[in-house]
């Protein structure tokens, strides 16, 4: 033993090894945590833990007020129709209308669906809005593949090219695509709606904006890497990933699609109509009764409230999958 230059005594040998600082600091936290939940009481659980951090926040009335108010505005449409489909022609025209329904509804939805065909236009605008959706969803997808993962020239400029064509009235290129049709003899046949409109360049960007985002340039290269095709690409690594985006593109094509009026009505005749088009056959007449027009277009109307309905949830699933990806 030897002394230092204050006089203590100093060890020669290895003395005690002092403890690490981060270790002390440690166990002085969990001291301090410890005596918290000794005053608080006993201490959460992990599943209390998890429910205090996913516990939802509940609306007050003026959020429940706000949302009955949109509720009941976006339902009047649809309520109304019904209504004015339950009554006869003479009642709709009297002061107040009516605000409850009637007891016409079968009878004026049997006087539509015969006087339209509307067994006819609800098939056909069944396979035009499908085929238009299913089109739409392939080739957007690829090509908007195309444009946010591929290099190839003059990538850039066809992207302007493609979103200026969004720009362009769509009443100026009826009467050139009207002599296409006509001189393909194409004229009151399916194949004159459904081509026109099988890629959109809304789609196209939306697939790509889409694309840049929610697939890695890492996983392209690397199935490249292990030597798949381009078309192996497409379907095993893009389709999977871009899979929300193509719901809500195909949901909203198949709706556009459906109440399309403009084209089909040039297109198409009352001989091989889409329910767009029927529903012109039912407004003929000196007296149009509307009564039977409100029907029809309840009838129109119906199957795309059965497919959301029945597909509301994938659909919706879909995007929030997507959003949580991205």
């Amino acid at each position: 033993m030897t002394l230092t230059t204050t006089g203590r005594p100093r060890r020669d040998g290895p003395g005690p090894q002092r403890r690490p600082r981060t270790r002390t600091a440690a166990l002085r936290r969990l001291g301090r945590l410890g005596r918290l939940r000794r005053r608080s009481g006993a201490a959460p659980t992990p599943a209390t833990a998890r429910t205090r951090a996913g516990r939802q926040l509940h609306g007050g009335p003026l959020t429940y007020a706000v949302l009955a108010v949109f509720t009941a505005g976006s339902l009047f449409p649809l309520v109304w129709t019904a209504v004015t489909a339950s009554r006869d022609n003479m009642r709709l025209a009297k002061t107040p209308p009516p605000f409850w329904f009637g007891t016409r509804l079968a009878e004026n939805a049997g006087t539509a669906w015969t006087e339209a065909n509307m067994g006819l236009a609800l098939l056909n605008t069944l396979f035009v809005a499908g085929t238009v959706a299913l089109g739409t969803v392939l080739f957007c997808t690829v090509a908007g593949f195309a444009f946010a993962k591929l290099k190839f020239r003059f990538s850039g400029a066809l992207l302007l090219l493609t979103i200026g064509t969004m720009m362009v009235p769509p009443q100026l290129s009826v009467v050139p695509l009207f002599m296409v049709i006509a001189d393909l003899k194409w004229t009151d046949q399916l194949q004159s709606v459904v081509l026109p409109t099988l890629v959109s360049a809304f789609g196209v960007f939306f697939m790509r904006q889409y694309l840049l985002e929610a697939l890695p340039g890492e996983l392209v290269e690397a199935a490249r890497v292990d030597g798949a095709s381009s078309l192996r690409i497409i379907w095993h690594v893009v389709f999977p990933v871009a899979r929300p985006a193509m719901a809500v593109l195909a949901m909203l094509s198949f709706v556009q699609a459906w109440n399309d009026f403009f084209w089909p009505i040039i297109a198409l005749t009352q001989e091989n109509p889409t329910v767009q088009v029927a529903l012109t056959g039912l407004g003929r007449g000196y007296v149009p009764d509307q009564a039977v027009i409100m029907a029809g277009a309840l009838l129109g109307t119906l199957p795309l409230l059965l497919a959301f309905t029945l597909f509301g949830k994938q659909i919706v699933g879909g995007i929030m999958r997507g959003a949580v990806k991205g």
